[in-house]
Order: structure tokens, then sequence, then C-alpha cells
């Protein structure tokens, strides 16, 4: 029986180990064989508090700390949560490990645009993070692909940024809000290309070019960038906490501000939750404050402390 069982090794999942082991309390992190989550997809980190370098050497100093405090780290994938009195979760590898509490942190899984380049230059010109990774992009040529409020909205601060901006949308029109759609229309630094697809990204070390392809003529044409950003969503699997979460429209799970969700002793933190600005600082935040909760709810200590729902 533990005390705490942590699904996911991301800046959330991570800190809550650290946490918990502060407390004292019996903890494993179970994860899968990546350690750091999404933060280890970013090559240049500049908006962490003290430090500024690669994502996976700030995760490693992530994992030094937790494993420090006494973290058990168990590689497998959670199948199943139930709960009766205490938690019982399912593993993949056939293992069943009981908690009295239970963090989800295991992040989400970005939308691919499913063609050739896009694992190769993963982090060496392409990226899912506008709000990450656009300053590194300053007077470069860059593309946004999506018709969506993030895609829009990506392209408008990239506009600030960089020296020019293709935004590529599959269909004629938007699914962003009229009004930011608007302001993108507007900025002279922002070329809007419709009924267009990514088929390919090209480079060397880093990306060129992207090659795309008219929808109807199947004609294709190449755009010179240094940068692109894909902004064509998320998804977030709760299958395994099915009806022990609420979700909203995204499929994100929906948490109070002290990490709580419908369930008592069940928390989530980080990317999967409902909260915005997916970045590390805020993760790492969320996943002090779940340990936390966890904490008080596996003593039985009374709430010391109010807040506005």
């Amino acid at each position: 029986m533990y005390d705490v069982v942590i699904v996911g090794a991301g800046a959330a999942g991570l800190t809550a180990a650290i946490y918990a082991g502060r407390k004292k309390l019996k903890v494993v992190l179970v994860t899968g064989p990546n350690i750091g989550g999404e933060t280890n997809s970013t090559n240049d980190i500049q908006n962490y508090p003290g430090y500024e370098g690669p994502g996976p050497e700030l995760m490693k100093k992530f994992w030094v700390s937790a494993k420090k405090w006494g973290c058990e780290l168990l590689e497998a994938r959670v199948l199943k949560v139930t709960k009766s009195k205490d938690f019982t979760l399912e593993l993949d590898n056939g293992q069943k490990i009981e908690s009295r509490t239970v963090i989800l942190c295991y992040g989400r899984e970005r939308r691919k645009l499913n063609i050739p380049g896009e694992d190769k230059f993963f982090g060496r010109g392409l990226s899912t993070c506008t709000t990450c990774d656009a300053p590194l992009f300053p007077n470069k040529e860059t593309v946004v692909v999506g018709g969506g409020n993030s895609a829009l909205e990506g392209a408008l601060e990239l506009s600030r940024i960089a020296k020019k901006v293709y935004l590529l949308h599959r269909r004629d029109k938007f699914r962003a809000d009229e009004v930011t759609v608007e302001k993108a229309r507007k900025d002279q630094k922002i070329e809007i290309i419709t009924n267009h697809v990514p088929v390919e990204i090209i480079g060397d070390k880093f990306v060129k070019s992207l090659v795309i392809e008219e929808v109807s003529t199947k004609k294709r044409r190449e755009l010179s960038v240094q940068g692109i950003f894909s902004e064509i969503g998320w998804e977030t699997h709760t299958s395994m906490v099915q009806g022990l979460v609420d979700t909203n429209v995204l499929g994100e799970i929906i948490v109070d501000i002290l990490c709580k969700t419908k369930t008592q002793g069940l928390f989530a933190c980080g990317d999967l939750t409902q909260v915005p600005y997916k970045q590390t600082v805020i993760s790492a935040g969320m996943g002090a404050i779940a340990v936390l909760e966890a904490y008080r709810y596996i003593e039985g200590v009374p709430a010391t402390h109010e807040y506005v729902k």
C-alpha cells in the first residue's frame, strides 16, 4: 500500500515526487520511458526561473532531486484506476498496486502532422508551442499550421518577433474567433494561405523549408522558413479513470484550484487539466499543490485555508 501513486514523470510528476518524499510519504512514480515529459522537447528554455538551457537537462535535475528524496520508479503504463476505500491501479505489465491517493500528471499527446521530416526536425525548427519557442525566431521566416484560436494567436504572437509569418490552414474558413481572425488578416507580417496542407519538412540539421499542397489541385510549392509551429491541437486520454473525473469539451480533466478532481483522494495537475498556459513552471507548481493536498487528505487534517471556488 502506497501513500501516493504519481502517474507521469514530467515537471508536475517529478515535483510531486520531491514534495512527497519531503513529507515522508511512501510514493511511487509510474511512467513510461520518457522521464521529463513535454519539457524534454524544448532545446532552449529561457523562461524557467533560475535556469536557461536544454529542457532535458532541467528535467534531469528534477529527477535527481526526486531520487534524493526516496522516490520509487516503476516503468509501466496504467490501464485502469478503480476506487473502493483506497485506489487500485492495473498496469500493463500485469501488476496491480494500491494507494491511498493518486496524482494524475501524465500530460497529453500532440496531434501529429504525419508528414516526412516531422520526427527528424521536432525541436530543430519544428515546435508545438508558440508561447514557449516564438522568442527563438527573431527576424526569421516562420509558418504556423492550424485554424483554431491557438494557431491564430500563435501567428499574432510570432508577428511581433519574426520577420515573416505564414498562416497555413487546410480549409477556407477558420475555427478561431472572428475577432482574432480579423486581427491576423490586418497584420502586415502575416500571410494567410488557406486550402493547403503541409506535406514535407525539408532541412539538414535544422528546418529550411516546408512543402505545402493545394487541397483540390494537388499543386505543390515550397515555403522557405526556419521555424514551423504545429498548432493543430492535442489529445488527452482519460479512459483509465473513466467515471472518476469530469472533463471539458477538449477532454481535459477538470480540477479546482487545489488540483482536486470530483473523486476524493484523486488529484490531477499539469497539461492534462483545464488550467490554461501549458508551461513547465505552472506544471511544477501544480505538482506541489497536489501533493500538499494529498498529504492533508491522508493525514485527515482539516483545511486551514480558505479559497473562492
